[in-house]
C-alpha cells in the first residue's frame, strides 16, 4: 500500500536563517522533578527574548495539558511524550526559533531520541540530590509517591538514569537559578 502523504518543503533551514537572521537550535533540560529545570529554563527563555532572540519554552508539565493530554505515565507513554516534544522542538528549530525544552526525560534512550531529531542539540543536566527535590516538592508529588499514592514516580520507584554525556551541568544544590541561567547563556554565546 502506498501512502498519499507527501512532505512539502520549499524552504530549508539555512534559507530561513539567512533571511530572518534567526538561528534555531534546541536546548534540552533534563533532571528530576523539582531539580530546577523549569525555573532555569524560564529564565533562559526570558534572557534570550530580552536579547531580541526568538525563543520558546516547551515545558513538560504544560505540554501534558494539551499536546500530550492523552498520555499517562507508563514507560511507553513517557517515550511518546518525549517523541512529541522532540518533534515540536525540531520544527521550532527549523523555523529559526531557539526551542527550550524542560522535561524530566529520565532514560538515556529518551534523550538520544530527542537529540536525534535536532540539528543542533544542547543537553543541560540539572542535577539536584533526591533529598533536595523532595524538600522542594512544589506539587507534593514526592510525598504521595513515598506514601504509595503514586506509582512509577521518577526517582522513587521509577528510574532516572543520569546522563552519560551532557553539554552543561547545573548543580542546583550549590547554585541559584540566576547563576545557572547565566551558565547556560555563557555556553550558548558561541551558538548564537
Amino acid at each position: 500500500m502506498t501512502s498519499n502523504i507527501v512532505w512539502h518543503q520549499k524552504l530549508d533551514m539555512k534559507y530561513r536563517q539567512d533571511k530572518t537572521k534567526s538561528k534555531g537550535f534546541v536546548i534540552w533540560f533534563t533532571g528530576l522533578s523539582a531539580s530546577g529545570k523549569s525555573s532555569v529554563a524560564s529564565l533562559v527563555e526570558k534572557k534570550l527574548v530580552d536579547k531580541g532572540r526568538m525563543a520558546y519554552l516547551l515545558d513538560g508539565d504544560n505540554i501534558r495539558h494539551g499536546l500530550c493530554s492523552d498520555l499517562g505515565f507508563s514507560e511507553e507513554h513517557r517515550m511518546e511524550n518525549i517523541r512529541r516534544l522532540s518533534e515540536v522542538a525540531a520544527l521550532l528549530e527549523d523555523s529559526g526559533v531557539i526551542a527550550i525544552v524542560s522535561a524530566i526525560t529520565p532514560l538515556e534512550e529518551m534523550r538520544n531520541l530527542a537529540k536525534s531529531k535536532a540539528k543542533k542539540f544542547i543537553l543541560v543536566y540539572v542535577k539536584a540530590e533526591i533529598d533536595t527535590c523532595i524538600k522542594r516538592d512544589p506539587k507534593g508529588l514526592y510525598k504521595k509517591a513515598l506514601e504509595g499514592e503514586i506509582k512509577g514516580y521518577t526517582g522513587i520507584d521509577s528510574p532516572f538514569e543520569e546522563p552519560e554525556q551532557y553539554d552543561i551541568l547545573l548543580d542546583t544544590d550549590k547554585d541559584d537559578v540566576l547563576t545557572c541561567a547565566d551558565k547556560v547563556m555563557e555556553y550558548i554565546q558561541g551558538v548564537l
